[in-house]
């Protein structure tokens, strides 16, 4: 009995919260609740609602639930849904700058990174989206790409030579391969599987928790651990719903946003390392995957050749001088 009646208390508080809420955000993301997206929007929701002493309630939507990644920016600016995380490419048509992550070989690590993304040249981005009608809060990480092939180990940028790489739509990425004589082959990410197990393309790039969730590390005889891109999310919200915010609000959507961005950092560092270990122990057991690990020279050589590239993207149409040095020049 007494059970029953907590039970009932409990529905009745949530229903009376539910009911104070001045404010309803709706958070649509298209991967699930377990992966380091769908946990920190999760945190950002607890978060929020806390600051907000319930009077904004987070109502989180994952697996593409009501939209999914190239339908959700038209309904952020519909108000449809007040928020979203999409990756860099969905934004590709509207502020095409933010291709400056597809770089390759323009950050040294992944503290480096996040100081550009939080710095001047990540202000700068952000400032670019909102422009567009949106407004541009943090950047979230999947993680940086490695280099896989069924044909020959990449381990100097001859390596690559000949070889069919499947790439997103990017111009940058088509640049990266085509300066070390590889072809670059756009392809749907949901066909590269069968794609690399039917020869169709010779390699990859991606992060290790795709790889790994993917099962590409079955279909291919080399993995180069190469850091040499980003994939990365922007979180962005509905400028009506902001507008509508009192700054008091505001600042605690901020606040709960800026840990939440913290949060999901440790969460996709902490995945790609536990899913990393999991590929090398299938390359352990099978013997059928070799991993490689470019030495400094070895590196270097690649960030010599593929950054030649560079320069195509000067033009502030494209990325942007200012931008590229900024980044490079971020201490």
């Amino acid at each position: 009995m007494k059970k029953q009646v907590l039970g009932i208390m409990a529905t009745a508080l949530l229903a009376s919260s539910a009911m104070a809420a001045d404010f309803t955000l709706k958070f649509s993301h298209v991967v699930s609740d377990n992966t380091p997206k769908g946990k920190a929007a999760r945190f950002f929701e607890t978060r929020l609602e806390e600051l907000s002493k319930g009077k904004i309630d987070v109502q989180i939507y994952p697996s593409s639930q009501l939209y999914k990644d190239n339908a959700v920016l038209k309904a952020i600016r519909l108000d449809s849904v007040q928020m979203a995380a999409p990756s860099f490419s969905k934004f590709g048509k509207i502020v095409p700058q933010l291709a400056l992550f597809d770089l390759p070989f323009l950050f040294k690590d992944i503290d480096h990174l996040h100081r550009v993304q939080d710095g001047d040249v990540g202000t700068k981005l952000k400032a670019m989206v909102t422009k567009k009608g949106f407004v541009a809060l943090n950047f979230w990480d999947n993680h940086f790409k490695q280099l896989s092939s069924s044909k020959k180990a990449l381990i100097m940028p001859d390596d690559a030579k000949g070889q069919k790489f499947r790439i997103m739509s990017s111009k940058v990425l088509e640049a990266q391969f085509h300066a070390v004589g590889a072809n670059p082959q756009m392809m749907p990410f949901s066909e590269v599987y069968s794609g690399l197990q039917q020869g169709v393309i010779d390699g990859q790039e991606n992060t290790n928790s795709n790889i790994y969730t993917k099962k590409f590390y079955e279909v291919q005889k080399y993995l180069t651990v190469s850091n040499h891109g980003y994939l990365g999310y922007l979180v962005v919200l509905s400028k009506k719903f902001w507008n509508k915010l009192p700054k008091n609000l505001q600042a605690n959507v901020k606040q709960a946003m800026n840990e939440a961005t913290q949060k999901e950092r440790e969460y996709a560092e902490d995945l790609n390392t536990k899913q990393f270990n999991l590929i090398k122990e299938y390359a352990t057991k099978t013997g059928k995957l070799e991993i490689i690990t470019l030495t400094n020279e070895q590196r270097q050589a690649w960030a010599t050749k593929v950054s030649a590239i560079y320069p195509q993207f000067h033009s502030p149409k494209k990325i942007g001088k200012d931008l590229i040095n900024g980044a490079l020049n971020t201490k």
